[in-house]
């Protein structure tokens, strides 16, 4: 998406990529470094994202780089575009922060360039942002998501401790896509095969037997499929709002830069016609 005009330009963070990774074949993943991180921190929160801002088509920007010095000088459609990416992990003594990718060929622009870059480019992003971590006095927990919710389910499962009892369900494309993740608690990888994206999310928790307790729920992807699930736990399982983080990180058919322009109002009106639904919390 093209940044927004601001009251205040926030200062990017400047960073150096160290090294690459092919994961699967449908995940890219990016490490970067650099003393530009020296000021960069995050907190207790497994869902940080940070914005990539990669530069328009054939513009270069003057240095040293500064977003409110771009937004008076260049004209809107020259501005640099965000794509959003969750952290996957933050190592604060070796200044390097991991993100995971998802690439489909040349789609998009996020993933063909992870695909692209090598050690040594200059990356600048705005963040961290985030607002979920796993709650330690939840009876249970629940972790739904697809590729794109990959990184934030990964991070919240190492966060939790080993006795946790937990529901972990991740749609990918097949088998070739699962990972490896530190964690005892049990992933149940859902293939899509050729079903439609989040049709074995659904099923699988519609299924779900049940556990007692308060849930604390983690549910995140595409927003179709997102939809249906806050359904499912807002209104027929009744699970509270504050014990839901839940929304859709992109939605078929649409790139960021529409999606992000019609999310928030996307989401109201699912709020208001569940909320109107769903028990007393």
């Amino acid at each position: 998406m093209a940044l927004r005009p601001a009251r205040g330009a926030r200062k990017p963070h400047s960073a150096q990529v160290v090294r690459t990774e092919r994961l699967t074949p449908h995940l890219q993943r990016v490490v970067l470094g650099g003393d530009g991180l020296a000021e960069f921190s995050v907190g207790t929160h497994t869902d940080h994202y940070v914005k990539l801002l990669f530069p328009a088509e054939g513009v270069t920007y003057p240095e040293p780089y500064d977003l409110q010095r771009i937004r008076e000088e260049f004209p809107r459609e020259q501005w640099p575009v965000t794509r959003t990416y969750t952290v996957r992990a933050w190592d604060p003594e070796a200044l390097e922060l991991t993100l995971d990718f998802v690439v489909h060929g040349d789609e998009g622009l996020a993933g063909p360039w992870a695909i692209r870059v090598r050690p040594g480019a200059t990356v600048r992003f705005l963040g961290p942002g985030g607002a979920y971590a796993p709650d330690p006095t939840a009876d249970w927990h629940l972790l739904v998501g697809d590729e794109s919710a990959l990184p934030a389910i990964a991070a919240a499962l190492e966060a939790l401790p080993d006795d946790a009892e937990v529901r972990a369900f991740v749609e990918i494309a097949g088998p070739g896509e699962e990972l490896k993740i530190d964690t005892a608690a049990e992933v149940v990888w859902l293939h899509r095969g050729g079903r439609r994206i989040g049709e074995a999310l659904v099923e699988a928790v519609h299924t779900l037997d049940w556990p007692e307790g308060r849930v604390h729920a983690f549910v995140h992807g595409e927003a179709s499929w997102v939809k249906q699930l806050r359904h499912l736990l807002r209104v027929e399982r009744g699970v509270p709002r504050e014990d839901l983080s839940i929304s859709g990180y992109w939605r078929l058919g649409h790139d960021e830069d529409g999606w992000q322009a019609s999310k928030r109002d996307w989401n109201a009106r699912i709020e208001l016609e569940q909320e109107g639904a769903a028990p007393a919390a």
